[in-house]
């Protein structure tokens, strides 16, 4: 697997005057079904989240509110996404290092995951992670 897998999913936007609605649903307009949500809100300026890469897990990251950037990296090659919107996110399968910096104020990330939480899917140190996917 490799960042060229990691992709801004387009997310169906229904303008409507009194405000917008955007729709998730399993594996219809993203690549898996849901097993877990969280979000992360009222980080510090300059501060950094995820740093770390999932064995097992996929995830589907959008901006709710701000905007951040995530960081993916292969072991080999990086690359930037910008999210800014609530109707598109980024796919990350398994086995990729993100991480998520730039925080806005008010930025929320919300995650949309593949699996339940384990402690044993996360891979926290990047010399273990480019040990595992470049040998």
């Amino acid at each position: 697997m490799g960042v060229e897998q990691c992709h801004i999913i387009n997310l169906q936007k229904i303008p409507d005057p009194r405000g917008n609605l955007t729709v998730v649903e399993n594996s219809k307009n993203i690549p898996f079904d849901i097993k877990r949500v969280f979000y992360l809100y009222d980080v510090p300026g300059g501060e950094s989240r995820g740093e770390h890469a999932n064995i097992y897990t996929q995830q589907f990251i959008i901006a709710m509110s701000g905007s951040f950037d995530v960081v993916v990296d292969d072991g080999l090659e990086k690359k930037r996404f910008s999210l800014n919107r609530a109707y598109y996110g980024l796919y990350i399968p398994n086995m990729i290092w993100r991480g998520i910096e730039n925080f806005s104020s008010g930025g929320v990330c919300l995650v949309l995951a593949s699996t339940f939480y384990s402690a044993d899917d996360y891979i926290r140190d990047y010399d273990d992670y480019k040990m595992k996917v470049l040998s």
